[in-house]
């Protein structure tokens, strides 16, 4: 990081020129998910935000809330995820 702070300001460090670049301002919204998998927790979580690619663009950020399993007969049947998922809202401006 270039160790420059801009108080008040969101900012990213540009990888090239290690500049400060200042963030528009944004607006995101936050949903839940939850994904089912019978291999794996990390194969349910990509199976929930494949799914919703496929209808919502601009996915940011998945933070795992819960996970668990479903268990049948003492064996482990399937596994599930529940996810916050965010998209940035798209700006007319």
């Amino acid at each position: 990081m270039c160790g420059r702070r801009h108080s008040g300001y969101p900012h990213r460090v540009n990888q090239q020129t290690e500049g400060v670049i200042r963030m528009a301002d944004s607006v995101y919204r936050v949903t839940q998910l939850i994904g089912t998998s019978t291999e794996s927790w990390e194969k349910a979580a990509q199976n929930a935000i494949q799914t919703a690619a496929g209808s919502v663009r601009d996915l940011r950020v998945a933070e795992i809330e819960k996970s668990d399993l479903v268990v049948e007969n003492g064996q482990v049947t399937a596994y599930r995820v529940r996810l916050s998922l965010s998209f940035k809202y798209e700006s007319d401006t």
